[in-house]
């Protein structure tokens, strides 16, 4: 396995992601093309549970409402993993990247657990940036939210969903006009907030200089990483996007074009090594309108079964998840042109797609399917379908694996990320990542 800078992509895509059932999945791809693809969300077909009752959950879509996403030997799907520690509902927040529950629910994201995948991989591999998180959320007044990442236990991380200020935060030392004066007063806040904790440290003592201390840690933390921006200048101006109207576009799809033009960037000029993506990801940010695509109708309201302007709910379904996927596809050309190590950066880049919401829109998380596209260098396996035994069954897995998966893939070798299911663990062994994925 070569461990060459991976670099993990957590697309965090809150559209709730359907099952893709094996049939039909080597006939509907092309060979040397891109994948076709479609993941339809939200409105559950009819089901069964575990004891044989009727419920609702989300049906087997088929590949045949196609997105050309990626040649047929890097996709891998996976499907029959459960993740019901995080407890399900309209979102799993924090939970959906920890794999625990984080007390989300109606109109607020929860509180982390503790750290997320994404967070703990960026720590393994390191970067000016640990991990960046970009977005959009429901509401275009929106400028930080925290929703889905976190670094420890009570400890968020932020989704910018303004690319026009994550532009200035990590570009913003060599650029011009307002992102430079962006750039600046954020140093000049640093610098007063960590010099103002400092006199007033000297003041205290015991428990409260120790509490105060650990803010003056972090202040000098961000500091720190703000003077290495500042000599990454000539690496920044080389990579740095073009700043054009879709930054401060009002058009949330504009905007979700442009964090992708950011996060090309900041994984090609090594900025980071871990990009988080979220679109309309966490309670209450998740009933995003896609004006962009024609769709001025709220994904909460996609997900149970509306119609707009003649189009059903899976008709709006296929069209933003294939908008999704372009912008992965046109992603994955920018790091295939950079050659990195034995290969390209392509190659030593893993694609991660997932909802925030597991299998359906009121959910219980019996099922999480996954979309991987590992590149040739990852040591995870593209080009596959792979089906877990239903929940409670032999040989049934989690999410808690797949994560553990992506952890030893870059040398971390946890047996298992985030919480057990007290219940699961007790009946099967639900240990170690997924060999199935190991190449």
């Amino acid at each position: 396995m070569n461990l060459h800078i991976p670099q993990l992509l957590a697309a965090v895509l809150g559209l709730s992601t359907l099952p893709v059932s094996a049939a039909n999945w080597w006939e509907e791809m092309d060979y040397g093309r891109f994948l076709s693809a479609s993941f339809i969300d939200n409105v559950p077909f009819k089901g069964t549970d575990p004891n044989g009752k009727e419920k609702q959950f989300d049906g087997r879509s088929t590949l045949d409402h196609a997105t050309r996403i990626a040649t047929k030997n890097r996709v891998t799907v996976v499907q029959g993993l459960s993740g019901k520690i995080a407890g399900g509902g309209h979102s799993n927040d924090f939970g959906a990247l920890g794999c625990y529950k984080c007390g989300g629910g109606v109109g607020n994201s929860g509180s982390p657990a503790a750290e997320t995948i994404d967070v703990a991989l960026g720590k393994k591999l390191g970067g000016t940036f640990k991990q960046i998180g970009l977005g959009i959320s429901d509401r275009p007044e929106h400028t930080i939210i925290y929703n889905s990442s976190a670094w420890a236990k009570g400890q968020p991380m932020p989704t910018q969903c303004r690319p026009d200020l994550a532009y200035a935060g990590i570009f913003g030392s060599v650029a011009g006009g307002a992102a430079r004066q962006e750039f600046i007063a954020q140093n000049n806040m640093l610098d007063f907030l960590r010099d103002d904790i400092r006199r007033v440290e000297n003041r205290l003592s015991g428990a409260e200089r120790e509490k105060l201390g650990s803010h003056l840690a972090a202040y000098e933390s961000l500091r720190e990483r703000q003077s290495r921006l500042n000599e990454l200048e000539n690496t920044l101006r080389k990579h740095a996007p073009v700043v054009t109207d879709k930054f401060t576009s009002a058009v949330e799809t504009d905007r979700f074009d442009a964090h992708f033009d950011i996060a090309a960037a900041s994984l090609i000029g090594g900025l980071t090594n871990v990009v988080t993506l979220a679109s309309g990801v966490g309670n209450p940010f998740f009933s995003v309108r896609f004006t962009g695509l024609g769709i001025d109708f709220g994904k909460h309201s996609i997900g149970h079964g509306g119609t707009y302007n003649g189009m059903t709910w899976d008709v709006m379904s296929t069209t933003i998840r294939r908008f999704h996927f372009e912008l992965i596809a046109r992603l994955m050309k920018k790091l295939e042109a950079v050659p990195e190590g034995d290969g390209t950066m392509l190659d030593h880049t893993t694609i991660v797609y997932l909802s925030d919401a597991a299998e359906g829109h009121h959910i219980r998380c019996w099922e999480w399917p996954f979309v991987l596209i590992p590149g040739k260098r990852t040591g995870l396996q593209g080009g596959r379908y792979v089906e877990y035994p239903y929940w409670g069954k032999k040989g049934h897995k989690t999410i808690g694996n797949l994560y553990a998966s992506l952890l030893h893939s870059i040398g971390d070798r946890r047996e298992f990320f985030g919480v057990k299911e007290p219940m699961l663990a007790k009946e099967i062994d639900i240990n170690g990542p997924l060999a199935e994925l190991a190449s």
